[in-house]
């Protein structure tokens, strides 16, 4: 299904059908995709974009209004031909994925606090990587990471994750999207891959996109329901162990140990371990990893530098086991390093004087002050609302006890200036409950954080239990 790509922001006020509705036609109309090409099933496209299967059939519905497509009966959708309007829609979506609302208030769960980068120190290591001896990193380096930056990797996995590996396991690339098809590749056609339901949507893309459609598998709350993995024919389990995306759940000791044991029982069963913000926890002791706690060498280790750094800079790593690895080099053997090796070797010294860990303690403690507040600040609105998620990472689950649909709610919020994020936008098939939403807290200031929470509940007519 590479023909349909479709970008879509989640958070983008357009809804979700019309951004579907809208790229493809300009795919259409842009010859794209040509006369007479059948379009994926409602079904296998929902999928593919984590969607609702009603919001395709809406998609499609104004596409065929349109004459855009054509619908046959047991057979399918097909585009039509159009070359008369090709000419009238070439700049119409142009602004799709354009905010046409700014919020005031972003409860984006992928921002980190700006104001506190230790600029300073960054500045003194870029100067001191870039100076008249370093011309040799502008040479082409090794293709798996320079040695520097993955030694302080190594080490540093070791003492806060309990990750043991050698600095060869260690693979460097420019974010997971871009080191997962590499995973895909080496471990062959013929994996079946398991993800979270809910789970993180641009790595179900990224599987769906390569032609490796995912087995939705629920989560509650311990986390992936390994039951229900174990009944499918999954090989290979994409997790979030330490702080599940979106839910916030930590996956709890007895499904750790029914997990590992899953991968044990074959020698083709993969974990693919995500551990995306484990840095950032905040109550009892941190989550050892599935690597670390592997002895069958099934788990495949997957972290970046976004949260715990910035996100712009677009380095992230993966650990292999010794088997994965000596596969890994003989599909990549021509493969180069797509991470500046300037950035790299800022990044290995940042790490080696210490100021890396030095920034995670110092964040440890400003996040834990912001979820603080964020948590207290929500707790006179209980039981109208209640809050989950709050040991770990940068966001927090919010669930409203209404009768009123997600995207209205989200919608209501936004018309007061305050974006939040609806947990159905991550999940696979119909979602069941009350109205739940992310709030992330990295990206915001602690007046922002009451203000917003205030605006918040006032727009959703919520009010204080000594107040009802």
């Amino acid at each position: 299904m590479e023909e349909w790509l479709v970008l879509l922001d989640k958070s983008h006020p357009i809804p979700l059908y019309e951004q579907i509705y809208r790229q493809m036609k300009q795919d259409i109309t842009n010859h794209r995709i040509p006369v007479g090409k059948k379009l994926p099933s409602k079904r296998k496209l929902s999928e593919f974009l984590s969607v609702s299967q009603t919001t395709i059939e809406l998609a499609y519905g104004q596409l065929v209004a349109e004459g855009y497509i054509t619908a046959v009966p047991r057979s399918g959708y097909y585009v039509q031909d159009i070359e008369e309007l090709a000419y009238t829609e070439a700049a119409e979506v142009n602004d799709v994925l354009t905010p046409v609302r700014p919020a005031a208030i972003d409860f984006s769960p992928g921002m980190v606090d700006p104001e506190l980068f230790p600029f300073s120190k960054w500045r003194k290591v870029a100067k001191d990587v870039i100076d008249e001896h370093a011309s040799h990193l502008l040479q082409l380096g090794d293709p798996h990471g320079d040695v520097e930056l993955r030694n302080e990797i190594a080490m540093y996995l070791y003492h806060s994750r309990g990750v043991i590996c050698t600095p060869e396991q260690i693979i460097v690339g420019s974010g997971t999207e871009q080191l997962i098809p590499l995973i895909i590749r080496i471990l062959g056609e013929e994996a079946v891959y398991a993800v979270e339901n809910p789970g993180y949507p641009l790595t179900h893309h990224v599987f769906d996109h390569h032609l490796r459609p995912a087995i939705p598998i629920p989560v509650d709350g311990g986390g992936m329901d390994v039951d229900a993995l174990q009944r499918s024919l999954a090989t290979v389990a994409y997790v979030t162990p330490s702080h599940q995306f979106p839910t916030g759940t930590v996956l709890s000791a007895p499904r750790r140990a029914a997990l590992l044991n899953w991968a044990s029982s074959n020698q083709e069963h993969i974990i693919i371990e995500d551990d995306y913000d484990g840095e950032f926890r905040y109550a009892g002791r941190p989550i050892p990893s599935l690597q670390g706690m592997d002895r069958g060498e099934n788990v495949i280790y997957l972290s970046t530098f976004s949260k715990s750094l910035m996100p712009s800079l677009r380095i992230a790593y993966m650990v292999l086991p010794p088997a994965l690895l000596k596969r890994y080099k003989g599909a990549f053997i021509q493969y180069a390093s797509t991470v500046p090796r300037i950035d790299q070797h800022m990044l290995a010294r940042f790490m080696a004087e210490g100021q890396f860990s030095r920034h995670l303690n110092r964040m440890r403690k400003v996040y834990r002050k912001k979820l603080q507040m964020l948590t207290e600040a929500l707790i006179p609105y209980e039981p109208a609302i209640a809050y989950s998620g709050d040991e770990a990472g940068m966001h927090i689950i919010v669930t409203v006890h209404k009768q009123q649909p997600e995207s209205e709610l989200a919608e209501i919020a936004l018309q007061a200036g305050i974006r939040v994020y609806s947990l159905q936008d991550y999940q696979s098939g119909h979602a069941t409950g009350s109205p739940s939403f992310l709030l992330g807290f990295g990206g915001l200031n602690e007046h922002q954080l009451v203000q917003g929470i205030e605006k918040l509940m006032k727009a959703w007519n919520i009010q204080k239990a000594e107040q009802r």
